[in-house]
């Protein structure tokens, strides 16, 4: 390969750009972005997302702190619904370089990427979030404990979306039940509970890999997760997106925040669960419809403010020829 297969003979474009990753996207771009082609994935207009927003009253002139962008999908989301600042951690060089270019496409000024570890950053202490979310995430962790824990210090809300270890469900699909070797039994933080090993196999030979930086990682159970969360503090633990019978494993999303923290949201129905609460179907999609709505709504203000600027342009420069043709003088 010569160094000089690293140059582009075309005019500038978005796409130039997105093509650098060529194959490797995971994520569909925004309706804004109609034309350019990058992945098969909503992200960017993502109902788990959009329920959590919903869930915490809106996060207009909060910060937040973000693990694993992957490519800037969120990151768009909060941004478009009014945080002040978006911090997102990266670890994966390829998944940094996306969210590089998604920050220039689409113009993002109150996000900010950074590339490192993410369990490293937490343990910085990096001071205080209003939001810390961590979607994608937990399940890559070899420890994910430590990475709850972490995050429990630096927010007192939190939304996750994760995988979670089912006994029944991964020895009777066969899709799953050759990445699960073994187990073991641990502790952390005063906290007893089961690991359960989970290979990347095959997945760490693809360019578009977004695992963890491990060739395995721990999954918890569902109910191992939820009590560690409130054993390091959190309660108000709502639950939606249960889905038992993901192709890659169950999974679940959620949000919680620390006792005695009042929510911005409205209340949910709810029903009680290991000392949880999970949130109606019903309700939840409400909440995420009415979340996006909003969103379409500030979009298509955008585009029709953006059309109107071009139109008041193009109005102002025939003014002023006619103007000139006159011999009248120039000034406004």
């Amino acid at each position: 390969m010569s160094i000089l297969d690293s140059y582009i003979h075309t005019a500038p474009s978005s796409q130039n750009a997105l093509d650098l990753f060529k194959g490797e996207w995971s994520s569909k771009l925004p309706a804004e972005c109609a034309g350019l082609e990058a992945g098969p994935i909503a992200l960017f207009e993502d109902d788990r997302i959009a329920w959590a927003i919903a869930q915490f009253g809106g996060v207009e002139g909060q910060t937040i702190l973000e693990l694993g962008p992957l490519e800037a999908g969120h990151t768009y989301m909060f941004e478009r619904h009014g945080a002040a600042s978006i911090t997102a951690i990266e670890a994966n060089s390829r998944a940094y370089l996306k969210c590089l270019i998604i920050k220039e496409i689409l113009g993002l000024t109150r996000s900010h990427f950074h590339y490192g570890d993410c369990v490293e950053y937490l343990k910085g202490n990096p001071g205080k979030f209003d939001l810390c979310c961590a979607s994608g995430v937990l399940y890559h962790m070899v420890n994910p404990a430590e990475l709850i824990s972490l995050m429990a210090q630096v927010s007192d809300r939190l939304f996750l979306w994760t995988h979670y270890y089912d006994e029944n469900i991964v020895k009777n699909s066969p899709r799953l039940i050759h990445k699960f070797p073994g187990s073991i039994e641990t502790e952390y933080n005063g906290f007893q509970h089961t690991l359960y090993q989970q290979d990347y196999e095959t997945a760490l030979n693809s360019m578009g890999f977004c695992g963890g930086g491990n060739t395995y990682s721990n999954w918890m159970t569902r109910d191992a997760l939820l009590e560690y969360l409130q054993h390091v503090g959190y309660g108000n633990i709502q639950i939606n997106f249960d889905l038992p019978d993901h192709p890659n494993g169950p999974s679940l999303a959620l949000t919680a925040e620390k006792v005695g923290v009042a929510s911005g949201g409205s209340s949910p129905q709810t029903a009680s669960v290991n000392n949880a609460t999970v949130v109606t179907d019903t309700e939840a999609q409400l909440r995420s419809r009415l979340v996006e709505l909003q969103l379409q709504l500030q979009q298509a203000k955008d585009r029709v403010t953006a059309m109107e600027t071009s139109k008041f342009w193009k109005l102002r420069t025939q003014w002023f020829k006619v103007k000139k043709s006159l011999g009248l003088p120039a000034d406004e």
